[in-house]
């Protein structure tokens, strides 16, 4: 049995999310359904993040088994020519046996839009949020640098998790206003060597309201050392979250 990892790129508008379920389109979804039509085999794909619905990925990394012996680049093709036109295969590689893609992944970085401009760009409105007033990026940065380093991020985590632990590390968050012609954007990255369930959207709802002027900057450090998600910012709409890559350690 081969194992074949795939790097994918996805709009999220029109998925249920990641991960299969009953009677709903998702990402996983049509992935095993256009593998068992180049490969004749009941594909099981494992992805490394289950985005939710309206997500999307510019660097997911996934893996599935078979006994097929095309090379991964005709696998890349042939995913290619048969998935719908809002996903893509950017590369495929065999990897050793054991591979996961889950638990083997050692940081993943996120990047969240939100337009704050007084008119809303249509052609953006399924990547950004739009925010009805102006943010002030340069608060919401320094609010976010409490959030740096290894903490309990249970204020930042949405029920419906499975985790055993609320203890994270974060690399790297930075909050900046757009560049050029993108002054009326605001961009969030967050860097981690993990994530909560709506870790990322719950973080951005926390800054909003330091943008907006509701909270000072130092709230955000009350709502970390309080581990209560009661106390922390609303969750952020899905559509402005982009999963940017994942980096994977040694085998």
């Amino acid at each position: 049995m081969r194992t074949i990892k795939l790097t994918l790129a996805y709009d999220g508008t029109d998925y249920a999310g990641w991960q299969v379920q009953q009677g709903r389109r998702t990402v996983q979804g049509v992935l095993e359904e256009t593998l068992r039509k180049i490969t004749r085999e009941t594909v099981r794909v494992t992805g490394s993040s289950r985005t939710d619905a309206g997500v999307h990925a510019l660097g997911q990394v996934a893996a599935f088994w078979t006994n097929s012996h095309l090379e991964p680049a005709v696998f890349r093709r042939a995913l290619n020519a048969l998935l719908p036109r809002d996903v893509a295969v950017l590369e495929a590689a065999e990897v050793a046996e054991g591979f996961d893609p889950i638990g083997q992944a050692v940081r993943k970085r996120y990047r969240y839009v939100i337009h704050d401009g007084p008119v809303r760009n249509v052609f953006h409105r399924h990547y950004c949020w739009k925010h009805p007033q102006p943010l002030d990026a340069e608060a919401m940065d320094r609010a976010a640098t409490a959030l740096r380093g290894k903490h309990d991020f249970a204020s930042f985590e949405n029920r419906g998790s499975q985790r055993l632990s609320t203890i994270r590390t974060i690399l790297d968050i930075r909050v900046q206003r757009g560049w050029g012609d993108q002054r009326d954007q605001v961009t969030i990255e967050v860097e981690a060597d993990g994530f909560l369930y709506n870790m990322v959207r719950n973080i951005v709802g926390t800054l909003v309201e330091v943008g907006r002027g509701a909270k000072p900057v130092e709230w955000v450090a009350e709502v970390l050392r309080s581990a209560d998600r009661r106390l922390a910012g609303p969750t952020a709409p899905p559509q402005g979250l982009f999963l940017m890559w994942i980096e994977y350690g040694l085998a």
